[in-house]
């Protein structure tokens, strides 16, 4: 399985989002939702840029 997975810093350098937005989401993902599209190798935290943006589809309130 590929999955195009980034670092937080990577992922905010070309996102619109802070990297202490991103941070904050990953520290409350158990509550927010946002686990699916993080991942954890040792101390290290990646985002699975796919996944992030289906999050991102899923918190769009509607009108």
């Amino acid at each position: 399985m590929n999955r195009n997975l980034k670092s937080v810093t990577q992922f905010a350098a070309e996102s619109p989002f802070t990297e202490a937005q991103l941070r904050w989401w990953i520290f409350n993902a158990s509550t927010n939702g946002l686990q699916s599209a993080v991942v954890r190798i040792g101390r290290r935290v990646y985002i699975d840029v796919d996944a992030f943006s289906a999050w991102v589809d899923q918190q769009q309130v509607a009108a």
